[in-house]
């Protein structure tokens, strides 16, 4: 990740609809939610949540992919822990002051496993 990857990441995280779509996402795990579940949790209009939608995948933030008639949204755990790590590489010169919680979280989000949030805290 480079400067320009993160400003884009940061551009897009930065309106209040976005980030709730974001952050439910990241919730929801790898095995995402469809455009559907996702309009009716932050309820949003589907001409709207399709605007940010494409921001947030844009941004590299969110994936998509095709099952049946629906589109299922997951965020992009990788580019988030791209994302961490470009923003703590040089924390601290290089000692472990804060680098080892925040490595830790990032980890976390790479092992999160499909149903690693049940859906009924998602959606709520």
């Amino acid at each position: 990740m480079d400067k320009v990857d993160a400003l884009n990441a940061f551009s897009a995280l930065s309106q209040e609809g976005r980030l709730d779509v974001f952050r439910l996402l990241v919730r929801a795990g790898p095995e995402g939610l469809a455009a559907g579940a996702i309009a009716e949790a932050v309820g949003r209009a589907p001409n709207t949540l399709s605007v940010q939608l494409n921001l947030l995948s844009q941004a590299g933030l969110i994936e998509s992919r095709r099952e049946g008639r629906s589109i299922i949204y997951s965020a992009s755990f990788d580019r988030v822990s791209d994302l961490i790590v470009y923003l703590m590489e040089d924390c601290c010169a290089g000692e472990a002051c804060v680098v080892t919680s925040v490595q830790a979280a990032a980890e976390r989000t790479l092992y999160c496993s499909p149903g690693c949030a049940p859906e009924k805290e998602i959606l709520s």
